[in-house]
């Protein structure tokens, strides 16, 4: 926990029951627990955070992450998004920053959270962060499931996209391109996660189904974190499966390496 005088630093966990590819998602069994569990305990191992909160439209995840000892609140049904799900939260609880856990991802890195952390706490003018990660297999680079993000010389988010960016154009010559995969945690300050709502969704969001697409298109600036974390997200039932696979990896690891 940080401490007394730095910024408070509020992690919320949008999970939605009513998922069209896979309802109920929140409350699948992974390795014995429902997968809500497993973010927040993930999440819990942060440094700098100050709380962490469930945000759910459903009376079954709350009660289930109070169950295991988390807090959860229920919020409007009828959110669009993810970050519509926080800014509805942020109006109730104050914050100086939110960041936004996805509730797929049951691996989610801890140094991650705390790198968005430690970037808004240092620089006063983020209004938005994000991680992102060098993509080092290249059929990433052409998978539409990866969005990719290029960023200005100052770490600022020039475009979000599905298509391969940069395009090499002259692939004759040798170019060393660098491609990123865009990690789906976002921070926020609350100023600007209370102005999302009233924000128009533009063309570029619609045709990229991207929605942070829509804080680009409205004039805002979205300071981009690199990192090592590469994200594995459960989004359909035989996600599952690779996920357990990669935690007993995991377990397996740790025991040989404390024997």
């Amino acid at each position: 926990m940080p401490n007394s005088g730095e910024p408070t630093v509020l992690v919320v966990i949008p999970a939605r029951y009513a998922s069209t590819r896979f309802p109920g998602k929140p409350l699948a069994s992974i390795a014995g627990k429902p997968m809500i569990q497993h973010v927040v305990e993930r999440v819990r191992l942060a440094s700098l955070l100050s709380r962490v909160i469930v945000a759910t439209e459903d009376d079954r995840i709350k009660a289930a992450v109070e169950g295991f000892g988390g807090e959860a609140i229920l919020t409007r049904p009828d959110h669009r998004t993810g970050t519509d799900r926080i800014a509805e939260v942020a109006t109730h609880i104050p914050a100086d920053i939110y960041i936004n856990v996805q509730g797929d991802e049951p691996l989610i890195d801890p140094g991650t959270v705390d790198a968005v952390a430690a970037a808004m706490s240092e620089d006063d003018a983020i209004q938005l962060a994000t991680p992102c990660a060098a993509i080092t297999l290249p059929g990433e680079i052409m998978d539409p499931n990866i969005v990719k993000v290029v960023q200005d010389f100052d770490g600022q988010a020039l475009y979000f996209s599905r298509a391969p960016i940069p395009w090499v154009r002259d692939t004759g010559d040798r170019v060393a391109a660098r491609h990123w995969k865009h990690i789906g945690l976002y921070g926020y300050r609350r100023d600007a996660l209370l102005e999302f709502p009233t924000l128009p969704p533009g063309e570029l969001e619609r045709i990229e189904q991207l929605e942070q697409l829509r804080w680009l298109e409205n004039g805002f600036h979205m300071h981009v974190v690199e990192t090592m974390y590469n994200a594995v997200s459960v989004d359909v039932p035989a996600d599952i499966d690779r996920v357990e696979k990669l935690l007993h990896a995991r377990a397996k690891s740790s025991a040989q390496s404390t024997n």
